[in-house]
């Protein structure tokens, strides 16, 4: 349990501690640092409290035990890299608040089924859901006008469905590297 006078997870604060079975955040941490949490793969939930608003790069890479996790309303920003390597996340929701998914944020996510990007998002980075096998279905909103290389490359098994009518031109090429089938005009009931 982290003190309530705690502010910030610092950098690498608990990284490669697989021995952390469970962590409480509490309601004074405004950020959680660069690969704060990377590596902890005896984390099973972790729950981020309302008072964050900016998750580092790497913050949980390779958490491989992390079976869920809340992102709260007031992250805006979403770091690179953050949870790659999450491969036992089975869910994830991505809050209205996020207006930024950084490169490889959820790359080898490969027990994600779905995900919906918010109406806040305006960008996604290259490679942010690389490897994730399991992804079946992504609803990515007109508010996104960049899209970065190779975003969803290797998500064999994904039928993309966009709200913009066509590509738009802030998005990669090779946006989406494997041809996956993209539904474009998609208006979600």
């Amino acid at each position: 349990t982290i003190p309530e006078s705690v502010t910030s997870i610092e950098n690498g604060t608990f990284s490669g501690c697989s021995g952390l079975t469970s962590i409480t955040i509490p309601n004074s941490v405004t950020s959680i640092g660069d690969a704060a949490f990377s590596g902890c793969s005896g984390l099973t939930n972790v729950i981020i409290p309302n008072s964050v608003t900016s998750i580092g790069s790497y913050a949980f890479d390779g958490c491989s035990g992390l079976t869920s996790i809340t992102i709260p309303e007031s992250v805006t920003s979403i770091g690179g890299y953050a949870f790659d390597g999450c491969s036992g996340l089975t869910s994830i929701t991505i809050p209205n608040s996020v207006t930024s998914i950084g490169d490889y944020a959820f790359s080898r996510c490969s027990g994600l089924t779905n995900i919906t990007i918010p109406e806040s998002v305006t960008s996604i980075g290259g490679y942010a859901f690389r490897g994730c096998s399991g992804l079946t279905s992504i609803t990515i909103p007109e508010s996104v006008t960049s899209i970065g290389s190779y975003a969803f490359e290797g998500c064999s098994g994904l039928t993309i469905y966009c709200e913009a009518e066509s590509k738009p031109s802030g998005w990669h090429n090779v946006w989406n590297p494997d041809n996956r089938p993209v539904v474009w005009g998609y208006k979600n009931q």
